[in-house]
């Protein structure tokens, strides 16, 4: 390595000339270290592919989920897939590159059931008029973003609301996570909830997948999460539970019957004011919930519990959405199955790269990455469910001020199967019982905007 000799004031130091002999490789990763802050994170660059990868698997099912549910509408399912893919990786590669922050983004789940069930086939809307009321949010949404009011009120938001969405959600995922794999069964007749049958070899594949997982991350072996994923669906290949595709790769469906095809005059008349509140409020809160709770499972947040230079990932989602309304489908935000990617070690932007190649990649290689069954991918959000409970202990529930409103926001999250309806049940009854406390100046400004907004939901919901 080439040396120089400089003098400053009799002192003589040396310095290294490393630019010049570095090979391109080399700088390249020091670019890559620098722009996505790897060794400030304490992470690396294996560390980040292992959790973008773990990120994608964990979420890969919204590939064909997300049009499945869409087709109710009447939207037809390849182009509609493709639509799900992009709208995807161009959020996660947004979210990655902008700001830098391990979350993956995708159409929501929740959101596409009320415009496919709701909007479509109860209140008879076309699916074109739902899908420009998305746009309408998604506009609003950048407003309020640039405008920096939705970082206003995130920060108004009291602790125990933030901790009880963290771990509100980390139930909501293990609920998922149980139903998805049958361990639990969901609308058996005589029980809302009853457990599935444990003799089947996929429950009894999902079980082991669970043990696998808990014991790996107990013995702190890299890349856990995946490595039990990819064992659980090597086994159900072998014993014949998951079919092997006929075909691995495939040429991507004309994206030409959805693109453009929203009708957003339509969606302005006053019949659509409930639509557009609700999938405005949902996906407000979604969003904050996750990013949030996300948050805390990263490590990122600051003293005050608020997430640094959140405009940023807000900004991402409002544009994601924006633009996945003009390509034809539904309200794409920050998903929670990130938290896999974030228990597997991902905590940069990188890991969000990784995640949108991934997605990108899935366009020619759907009937590969689809192939990965419930049963494998299910352990892995009990596991960060339970990885998320953590926070609980920071709730001062002798403070039933406190206590009841985070209450509500966990057990609503999970019993309604929506995040959106747990976080506007806690903004509701926070103010509430700050009231009846007779401490309303606990209240920041903020609190009583999300609360009224959250009103207002319950009242215009269409039921």
């Amino acid at each position: 390595m080439a040396r120089t000799i400089d003098s400053l004031g009799g002192n003589t130091y040396v310095r290294a000339r490393a630019s010049f002999d570095q090979s391109p490789d080399t700088n390249m990763n020091s670019f890559v270290d620098r722009y996505f802050r790897l060794s400030q994170l304490g992470t690396s660059v294996r560390s980040e592919v292992i959790g973008g990868a773990t990120t994608f698997v964990t979420m890969a099912y919204i590939i064909i989920v997300n049009p499945k549910i869409l087709e109710a509408a009447g939207m037809p399912f390849g182009p509609s897939m493709v639509a799900t893919i992009i709208s995807a990786s161009f959020g996660t590669l947004l979210m990655g590159l902008y700001a830098r922050r391990p979350f993956a983004i995708a159409p929501y789940m929740g959101e596409n059931a009320f415009i496919a069930y709701t909007v479509v086939k109860v209140m008879g809307y076309s699916w074109e008029t739902a899908i420009g009321a998305i746009f309408i949010s998604g506009i609003l949404f950048t407003i309020l973003t640039v405008l920096r009011i939705r970082s206003w009120l995130a920060t108004a938001i009291p602790e125990s609301l933030k901790i009880s969405f963290a771990v509100g959600i980390g139930l909501f995922l293990a609920f998922i996570g149980l139903n998805e794999t049958g361990i639990v069964v969901i609308g058996v007749p005589g029980a809302p909830v009853h457990i599935g049958d444990l003799r089947k070899p996929s429950v009894l594949l999902a079980i082991a997948g669970f043990i696998l997982m808990g014991i790996l991350m107990l013995k702190r072996i890299p890349g856990a999460l995946l490595i039990g994923i990819l064992a659980i669906t090597a086994v159900s290949f072998i014993a014949g539970i998951t079919p092997v595709p006929m075909e691995w790769t495939g040429a991507p469906p004309s994206l030409e019957p959805l693109f453009l095809k929203l009708d957003i005059l339509g969606s302005l008349t006053w019949g659509m004011f409930s639509v557009i509140l609700t999938v405005f409020v949902l996906a407000f809160l979604d969003t904050l919930g996750t990013l949030i709770a996300l948050g805390y499972k990263a490590n990122l947040l600051d003293r005050e519990g608020n997430l640094p230079d959140i405009e940023k990932p807000m900004l991402t989602d409002a544009i994601a959405t924006t633009f996945a309304a003009l390509i034809g489908t539904t309200t794409t935000g920050a998903y929670i199955e990130s938290a896999t990617g974030i228990a597997a070690g991902a905590k940069s932007g990188l890991a969000s790269v990784v995640t949108a190649i991934l997605f990108l990649l899935a366009l020619f290689l759907a009937p590969t990455f689809t192939i990965i069954p419930p049963h494998a991918y299910g352990p892995a959000l009990i596991i960060v469910g339970v990885l998320m409970l953590a926070p609980i202990t920071k709730i001062h529930f002798e403070d039933l001020g406190e206590a009841i409103p985070a209450f509500c926001v966990v057990a609503l999250m999970s019993f309604t199967y929506n995040i959106g309806i747990g976080m506007t049940a806690g903004f509701v009854a926070y103010p509430l019982f700050k009231i009846a406390s007779g401490n309303p100046l606990a209240l920041k400004p903020g609190m009583w905007v999300l609360g009224i907004l959250s009103l207002l939901f319950f009242i215009f919901y269409p039921y």
